[in-house]
Order: C-alpha cells, then structure tokens, then sequence
C-alpha cells in the first residue's frame, strides 16, 4: 500500500452521498463495504509499523533506561501524520479501486 502518495483528506470531510452510493444503490451497503476495508488498511499500517519500529527494539526490559532514537521518533510521527483508514478507505472507492461482490448469490448458484 502506497501511504506516501495518498490523496486522501487528512482532517473531517463532508462527502455528496449520492457520490458514495453510485455503485451498491444503498448508503448502508456502502457503508459497510468502507468500513471493511478501513478495518484492512488499519492491519496493514499497524503491522507495517510494527515492523519498522521492532528495528529499534532494545532487548533490555529496564524500565529505567529509556532510549531516544531519533530515527523511530520520526517514524513514529510519519504515521501519526497519516490520513486515518476511513479517509483512505472512501477514497479508494470514490476513485474506484475497491472491489465487492456478493457471497449470497455466489452460494445460490
């Protein structure tokens, strides 16, 4: 997932709902199929930024001894900066590159 280059609004966004709910026909449909995909990109940061942030993981579990690294500071902060799942989630739909399909009618045939 390319998080740098991301058009979606970092800050609160009114959206037309007649905008979101082009493909399904129902808002609640739509809405569902974001926050399923919102609830993936949240994973995938979480574990990318897990990854990075174990290279900076000291085997010492002192409490005591606190390390600054200036490296996992600014890590830490890039992905704090970052446009939360849901804006980036609406904004894949919006541009058309989420997929759904229905697992009911999949079952019936």
């Amino acid at each position: 997932m390319d998080l740098k280059n991301t058009q979606a609004a970092e800050t609160t966004k009114t959206y037309n709902r007649n905008e979101l709910d082009v493909s399904t026909g129902n808002i609640y449909e739509t809405i569902a199929i974001l926050a399923k995909r919102a609830v993936q990109i949240n994973e995938d940061i979480k574990v990318e930024l897990f990854d990075k942030l174990e290279e900076f993981a000291t085997p010492t579990e002192n409490l005591e001894e606190i390390f600054e690294n200036k490296e996992q500071i600014e890590v830490s902060k890039f992905y704090e900066k970052l446009p939360k799942p849901q804006a980036i989630a609406i904004e894949q739909w919006l541009q058309e590159k989420i997929y759904y399909r229905h697992t009911d009618a999949d079952t019936e045939e």
